[in-house]
């Protein structure tokens, strides 16, 4: 496979992998694969993390290898700054990207929880009640 190739796959497996982290607990069928999705994320970030630094993601450390042989330089510890980078056409703190990238996240795990969890025991304890009455 050549450097290009693997250049675009591991960027395609990055947005999915974002887009999953953010949106999967959205769609029923998703929900449970979204808590292993972010599971895996959080696992990466604070246990790979200890080792390699906090928010240590191996796909970004793989692709970075891949991108410093096709000769790109400089690259962020992010590829969400990079991305980011490269969609506005500017330079953004790399301070702010974290915390959006965090704050996002983060979000997205409390909306997981709730449906995967409080929604779940909100209606069977509805459903509980009807049927008790009747």
């Amino acid at each position: 496979m050549s450097l290009q190739l693997l250049d675009y796959f591991f960027t395609i497996l990055h947005l999915l992998i974002i887009g999953a982290n953010l949106f999967a607990w959205i769609c029923p069928r998703t929900r449970k694969i979204h808590l292993y999705i972010v599971g895996a994320t959080l696992f990466c970030w604070l246990i790979l993390g200890i080792r390699y630094g906090i928010g240590y993601c191996p796909i970004t450390d793989w692709q970075w290898q891949v991108k410093t042989k096709l000769g790109e330089t400089d690259l962020p510890n992010s590829f969400v700054k990079y991305y980011l980078d490269k969609l506005v056409g500017r330079d953004i703190a790399d301070t702010t990207v974290d915390v959006i990238t965090l704050i996002s996240f983060l979000v997205a795990i409390v909306c997981s929880v709730k449906v995967n969890f409080f929604n779940k025991a909100a209606s069977q304890k509805a459903r509980r009640l009807y049927f008790d009455r009747k």
